[in-house]
C-alpha cells in the first residue's frame, strides 16, 4: 500500500507539472503578442556587415532614419565589415532574437556566398527575412579608350579577341564579379578576370584605362558616366534607372539571360518572433514608401520596394538557386 501511495504521489506531481506546462504554453501567444505589442522600447541596432559608403549601406541608412522616426527609438547602424560580409553575419547570427538587433544582408551575403565558402560560422538560412527594402541594380561601363559604343558591339570585340578584354571587380566573389560571370556565360565571350580590393581601387583603373570593362552600382559610377570619363553601355536591372535614362537595360541592349545586380534586405536573427518580424517589416515597408525616402533611394541608383517577409524569401530563394548555377559551371571559389 506505502508503495501504491508513492506511486500515486508521484503521478500527482507528474501532473501537476504538466498542467503547468501546458498552462505556460497556452500562455505563451498571448506573452509574444504583448512583446510584440510593446516592441520597440528601446533602441534597434541595424548590423551593416560592409565598409560606409556602398549601396547596402546608403540603403540602409535611408530606411533606418525614418524607422527611427516612425518608431520613437533610435535605430542605429553598426558596420562591421570583413570576409565578404561574413563577419557581420556571425555576429547578427548569435544576436538575441528579441528584434532589437537585425541585419541588413544583399544578394552576396545571403544568396552567393553560401555557395562560395565551403565552411561558414552560421546557418544563411536560419535568419528570417523582414523586407526587402531596395533592389540596386549595376551598370556595365567600359573606358573611352574601347572602342564599342553598345553592349553588342563589346561582345563582338570580346570574342574577336578572345581572353584578351580585361574585366575589373571589386573583388573575386563578390557580387559585380559574379554579374560578369553571368554576362560572359549568356553572350559566350571570354574576358580576363581582374579582381581588386574595392570597388574604388577597380573605378580608378578603369577611367585610367588600365582594364577594359566593369559592372558596378549605378551610384559609384554615374558620376563618372555624365562627366564623359566612362562609356555606359546597358544597366543590369528590369527596368532603366532613372539617374541614367539614356542606358538602356541588358534586355534591351540585345543581351539576353543576363540579368542581374544586387538588393539590400533586412533580416532578423534566427528565432525572432513572428509577430516582431511583421512589425518591423510593416515598419520598413512604411518608410519606403515616404515619398523623401523614395526619392533619395533613386537618386542613389536605388529601386525601393519594401517586400513583406514571404515576397523577400522568394527572392533570396531565386538568388540563391542563380548563383549556385554561375558559381558551379564557372568554377568560382573563395576557399
Amino acid at each position: 500500500m506505502k508503495y501504491i501511495g508513492l506511486q500515486m504521489g508521484r503521478m500527482a506531481r507528474g501532473a501537476a507539472v504538466l498542467a503547468a506546462i501546458c498552462a505556460a504554453l497556452a500562455a505563451l501567444p498571448a506573452r509574444m503578442a504583448a512583446a510584440a505589442e510593446a516592441w520597440p522600447a528601446r533602441p534597434v541596432t541595424i548590423i551593416l556587415p560592409f565598409a560606409p559608403g556602398g549601396g547596402t549601406d546608403l540603403a540602409t541608412r535611408l530606411v533606418a532614419q525614418r524607422l527611427s522616426q516612425l518608431w520613437g527609438q533610435p535605430v542605429v547602424v553598426d558596420n562591421r565589415p570583413g570576409a565578404a560580409g561574413n563577419v557581420g553575419l556571425e555576429l547578427a547570427a548569435r544576436a538575441r532574437p528579441d528584434g532589437y538587433t537585425l541585419v541588413s544582408g544583399n544578394a552576396g551575403t545571403q544568396a552567393a556566398n553560401r555557395w562560395l565558402y565551403k565552411k561558414l560560422n552560421y546557418q544563411p538560412d536560419a535568419f528570417v527575412p523582414v523586407s526587402l527594402m531596395a533592389e540596386l541594380p549595376f551598370v556595365l561601363v567600359v573606358t573611352e579608350k574601347l572602342p564599342a559604343a553598345s553592349a553588342r558591339e563589346l561582345v563582338a570585340l570580346a570574342k574577336a579577341r578572345p581572353g584578351k578584354l580585361t574585366f575589373a571587380s571589386s573583388g573575386q566573389g563578390g557580387t559585380p564579379h559574379l554579374t560578369a560571370e553571368i554576362f560572359e556565360a549568356a553572350t559566350g565571350a571570354e574576358m580576363l578576370h581582374v579582381p581588386y580590393k574595392g570597388g574604388g581601387a577597380a573605378m580608378g583603373d578603369l577611367i585610367a584605362g588600365n582594364v577594359d570593362m566593369l559592372f558596378a552600382s549605378i551610384l559609384e559610377t554615374a558620376g563618372h558616366v555624365k562627366a564623359g570619363k566612362l562609356r555606359a553601355l546597358a544597366v543590369t536591372g528590369k527596368v532603366r534607372s532613372p539617374v541614367l535614362p539614356g542606358v538602356p537595360t541588358l534586355a534591351e541592349a540585345g543581351i539576353g539571360g543576363a540579368e542581374s545586380g544586387s538588393w539590400a534586405g533586412l533580416l532578423a536573427p534566427p528565432g525572432t518572433p513572428q509577430a516582431i518580424v511583421d512589425k518591423i517589416a510593416d515598419g520598413v515597408r512604411q518608410a519606403v514608401a515616404d515619398p523623401q525616402v523614395r526619392a533619395r533611394l533613386l537618386e542613389q541608383g536605388a529601386i525601393p520596394v519594401g517586400s513583406t517577409p514571404a515576397q523577400f524569401a522568394a527572392q533570396i530563394a531565386a538568388d540563391s538557386q542563380r548563383f549556385a548555377r554561375i558559381i558551379q559551371d564557372r568554377h568560382v571559389s573563395l576557399d
